[in-house]
């Protein structure tokens, strides 16, 4: 399945699931990445992370091994 950070800059993405567990999942879930949301990827720094995605209207940045969690599907 792909995940989050395999989605290029300037595609949007609808999230399928989120995997892993506890604190983790609860912190993605917080900044409002929940399964059926539409995100699309802004930009990707320099060096590759983090990754700047637009979830719900505002500007969210996320680390890499945190979008790799992300299950997507294309839109």
């Amino acid at each position: 399945m792909k995940t989050l950070r395999d989605v290029a800059v300037g595609e949007t993405a609808k999230v399928k699931k989120l995997n892993g567990e506890g604190a983790v999942k609860r912190r993605i879930m917080d900044m409002g990445i929940t399964k059926g949301t539409a995100v699309t990827v802004r930009k990707v720094a320099p060096l590759g992370d983090p990754i700047e995605l637009t979830v719900r209207g505002y500007e969210l940045s996320i680390r890499k091994d945190d979008a790799a969690l992300i299950d997507v599907e294309e839109e």
